[in-house]
This record gives structure tokens, C-alpha cells and sequence, in this order.
């Protein structure tokens, strides 16, 4: 209890519920029980943070609630913390842990109202241990449970999962589960999908002709190529959805969550785990439109993951129309992605920049920082200090070198003495030809010692040659996604426009504006440089 000398301990609370199965009064619980505690304890409220509908294996930085209370125990806000139990913060050990530390090492108290937990209580790592295991098997638990009740309903011919453009789910007549129900109006844009892609037009006209029609894609936005092709060998996109053709299809993936990142990804499963049941009833598309898609898929390659960024500056170019990325519409050109993509109903901006007016034009931003006098005076001094360090280490090595030999002269000057007294045999021999083999490498000549100030204009001139043809120097590097990121550090997100005066890269920092210069790329999706 607090003395009534002192100011009274600040105190804030926490609480979350993860799922349907909880009532949203549920936070109201923990908060009454938490404000009681407080006031029995005198303690001052200064704080209250809830998370609603999220899971427990949720790391706490990544809830909104989380991230607010981290902030404000990191800003030294508080000195207690109540909640109702360490599963309010997590349900895994690992992240039970790591918050609890991170809190107690700023001493900040913890108190659960419903399972008894105190920081400043002893035995209190027991308890949290116990406690920890106890949670996080429950989740593995409700986890296989869960999966298991799913597998059951779909054993018993109901519907399980997400739902498909082209039908809705709908709860049966006795309310034991759901089933899916074609929806006509969405079939029909299905049925016409397929039958044009079977006739020979392109997935990217389809997406344009659909973005024109302002017909929704399956999210509600605009539709993309990806949205149709997706990936064949793992039965994403809606060309290579077995539903339309009558084949359903459950347990083909699971939700795994990344331990470096907290973040959750689909995860394909073994094939011989899937689920697969005939629902003649669901078929949308008519076998020989299925089988005709199928064949023109042979016929041209089946659809991979997506090619991966091919350009430099993929990710940091932008278009002055949507504010969509810019990328390599072919081998010569940067075009608006959305336009390219989706066509003009998204963003009308038609305008190509050539590839290699944009690339140079960056590429002087970036060679001229760094070509920046502080950076040539850090990479010498760099150079410097490398080579110091290596002759420290020579020299050191030297001198261990030098007591080494002494001691391998000694040691053949004694192995002679036992030969000379008892004679040869195979030990001494095999012992005295490995002490003579060891110091003759000892022997050799040292290296000479570095010039340190001629090493660095030589490091300096290597760098200025490889700031010459700096896009080949760049495109030779081998992490291609960490080149990215150095490159976006230095010249950030880049507007490309087009206007009376000419066309341009804009960026924000450093603050310029480049001009692109070239000859005319033609018209329709290109237009002069």
C-alpha cells in the first residue's frame, strides 16, 4: 500500500480480447477489475490502453494498444502496470518473456488481477514460467482445435474458409454450418473472363476492358493481371480456381507466423494433406471453357510467381498522375504501373520515359554523393585505418611468431641430444621432422609493410573507376535488394513528369529537379523524351 508521504504510484492498465468467442463487454470486465485493484492499492490511474478482436499470439508492438503502452513505458510514464493476466499479453512464451523483461528492467511493476502474477512478489520467474507454458499451450491447443472442428465440417459436406468471388457463404436451414451459393451476377463476369481468355485475349486487356466497364474485382478496387494468372502451380488467381470448374479445395495452405517479424504468411501444404470434394452444383465455368483455358495455358507456359524487379530504381520511381509506381513496361521504357496494368479507366497517364535517360540522370544524383568530399576523406580514412590495424595484427603475429621459433629450436636442440644418447626411433624421428617442418613455414619472409598513404590514393582511384560506369558496378552487385535500399537512402521517392518545359524527376530529398533528356520513344504508351 502506498505511504502517504509519497506521491502515489502511477498506474495504467491493459486489457484485449481475441476473438468472437469473447464479448466486447469482456474489456469492460478487465478494466473494472483493474480499476478496483487500483483503488484499493491507492495508486494513481494515469493511462488505458485495449486491443479488440486480437489474437494473443500477436506480438504486443504490432496491436495499436500494444505499441501505446510500449511507448509510454519506454517514456517512463508509469511505474505500474495492471492487466488481468500475462495472457492479456501474450500468449507465447518467447513474447511473454521478452515484454515482461524489457518491462521489470525499467522497474516497472506488473500485477494480474485474475492469475495472481506480481513483479515484486518472490517466485515470481517460477510462476511466470508456469504461467507462460500453461498459455502457450492452450493456443497450440485451441489452434489444433480449431483446425480439426474445420476439417470436420468439411468431412460433413459444409463450407469452411474463405469466400470466392462468384458465390456467397450462407448459413444452412438447421444452422449446423454454411454453404457457398453462386451468385449469378459475379458468375457471369467469371464466365466472361474465361471465355475471353480462351479466345485468345491477353489478361491485361481483360483487367482494362473490366476497369472501363467499372465492374469491382473481387476486393472491391480495380482489377490487375495478377488477379487472373496469379500462380498456377500453388491455384491462385481466379483463371486457375478449381471451384469454377466444380472441384473444392480446402486445407491447401496454413497461416505461420515469422518469429523475426511477428508477421503472419500463407504457407502451402503437403499436397497429400489437401481436402478435395466434387460440388457439381458450384461449377461455373463449363468443362470444355476450362479445358480451353488449360490448353492455351500449355500452349504459352503456365503463369509463374511474378518476375521480380529487374530495374535499379524499381520501388522509388512514381507517376505524377496516381502516384502508383513507374516500372519497366518493356526493356526500354518506365510507364505508370497502374495504366500498364489496369488500364486507363485507373490512370490515364500514357507517358514513357526512356529507361536509359532516367537511369543516367539518377545515377549522376547518386555518383555525385558520392563523390562528396566528406565521403572521399571517410573511404580514406577508412582505408587508413584497415591497413593500420592489419599491420598492428602482422606485427603481433610477428612476435608470436619469433617466441614460437624459439621455442622449436629449443625443443630440436633437445630431440637431438635424446637421438644422440639412446638412438633413433620412429617417435623421435616423426616428432623432430614435424618441429623442423613447423619452423621452416615459421621462416618465411615477412610481408612487407604497407605504404598506408599510397594504399589510399590507390583505394580512391579504384573507386573513382568504379563511379565511372557506376551502373554496371551497381547491376554486378550481388544482394540486388540491398543495392535497392542503399539507392532509395540516397535520392527517395521520384516523381517522373511530363510537362511544357520538358520532362523531369522530381525528388524530395535532396530537394532538384533533373531534366531527361533523349530523342522521341513514339507514341501510344511512350511519347517524346
Amino acid at each position: 500500500m502506498s505511504s502517504s508521504s509519497n506521491p502515489p504510484l502511477r498506474a495504467v492498465l491493459y486489457a484485449r480480447y481475441s476473438s468472437d468467442r469473447q464479448r466486447e463487454t469482456s474489456i469492460d470486465d478487465q478494466v473494472r477489475a483493474g480499476r478496483a485493484l487500483i483503488a484499493r492499492e491507492r495508486w494513481s490511474l494515469v493511462g488505458e490502453w485495449g486491443d479488440e478482436e486480437i489474437s494473443g499470439s500477436v506480438p504486443v508492438a504490432l496491436r495499436p494498444g500494444g505499441k501505446a503502452l510500449l511507448a509510454a513505458a519506454l517514456a517512463g510514464r508509469f511505474d505500474v502496470l495492471v492487466l488481468e493476466g500475462l495472457d492479456r499479453l501474450a500468449r507465447e512464451l518467447g513474447e511473454q518473456e521478452s515484454i515482461v523483461k524489457r518491462l521489470e528492467h525499467r522497474g516497472i511493476r506488473i500485477v494480474g488481477t485474475a492469475d495472481g502474477y506480481d513483479s515484486g512478489a518472490r517466485g515470481r520467474k517460477v510462476m511466470r514460467i508456469a504461467r507462460g507454458l500453461i498459455n502457450e499451450l492452450y493456443l497450440d491447443d485451441l489452434r489444433e482445435k480449431t483446425h480439426r472442428g474445420l476439417a470436420g465440417q468439411f468431412d460433413r459436406g459444409y463450407h469452411v474458409g474463405g469466400v470466392t468471388y462468384g458465390y456467397r457463404s450462407e448459413a444452412t436451414d438447421g444452422g449446423a454450418g454454411r454453404r457457398l451459393v453462386v451468385v449469378e451476377e459475379e458468375a457471369k463476369v467469371v464466365r466472361e473472363i474465361f471465355e475471353a481468355y480462351a479466345g485468345g485475349e491477353s489478361a491485361r486487356a481483360i483487367c482494362h476492358r473490366l476497369n472501363e466497364e467499372g465492374q469491382p474485382s473481387p476486393r472491391g478496387g480495380t482489377w490487375a493481371v495478377s488477379a487472373l494468372v496469379g500462380d498456377r502451380a500453388r491455384g491462385a488467381g481466379l483463371l486457375n480456381n478449381e471451384l469454377y470448374a466444380g472441384k473444392l479445395i480446402w486445407n491447401r495452405r496454413q497461416w505461420l507466423k515469422d518469429p523475426d517479424s511477428g508477421k503472419r504468411r500463407y504457407v502451402d501444404r503437403p499436397r497429400e494433406e489437401w481436402q478435395v470434394r466434387e460440388v457439381p452444383e458450384l461449377r461455373i465455368v463449363p468443362a470444355e471453357l476450362w479445358d480451353a483455358v488449360r490448353a492455351r495455358d500449355r500452349r504459352h507456359g503456365a503463369q509463374g510467381k511474378g518476375a521480380k524487379p529487374r530495374t535499379l530504381f524499381a520501388g522509388i520511381l512514381r507517376c505524377s498522375s496516381c502516384g502508383g509506381p513507374m516500372t519497366a513496361i518493356d526493356a526500354r521504357r518506365y510507364g505508370c504501373n497502374a495504366h500498364h496494368d489496369r488500364g486507363p479507366a485507373v490512370c490515364a497517364n500514357r507517358t514513357a520515359f526512356r529507361r536509359r535517360d532516367v537511369d543516367q540522370a539518377l545515377l549522376g544524383v547518386v555518383r555525385q554523393d558520392l563523390l562528396a568530399p566528406e565521403m572521399l576523406a571517410h573511404l580514406q580514412a577508412s582505408v587508413r585505418a584497415a591497413i593500420r590495424a592489419a599491420t598492428a595484427q602482422d606485427s603481433r603475429a610477428a612476435r608470436a611468431a619469433a617466441a614460437r621459433q624459439a621455442e622449436l629450436r629449443g625443443e630440436i636442440s633437445r630431440l637431438v641430444d635424446a637421438v644422440a644418447r639412446v638412438g633413433i626411433s620412429d617417435a623421435l624421428r616423426a616428432r623432430l621432422e614435424a618441429a623442423e617442418a613447423e619452423l621452416a613455414a615459421l621462416q618465411a619472409p615477412p610481408r612487407p609493410v604497407a605504404d598506408v598513404e599510397r594504399a589510399a590514393s590507390l583505394a580512391l582511384a579504384a573507386y573513382r573507376r568504379r563511379l565511372l560506369d557506376l551502373q554496371a558496378s551497381l547491376e554486378r552487385a550481388s544482394d540486388r535488394e540491398r543495392t535497392r535500399e542503399l539507392l532509395a537512402d540516397i535520392v527517395g521517392q521520384v516523381l517522373l513528369r511530363r510537362d511544357d518545359a520538358g520532362d523531369w524527376a522530381e525528388m524530395e530529398e535532396p530537394a532538384q529537379r533533373l531534366a531527361l533528356t533523349g530523342s522521341a520513344s513514339g507514341t501510344g504508351c511512350g511519347g517524346r523524351i
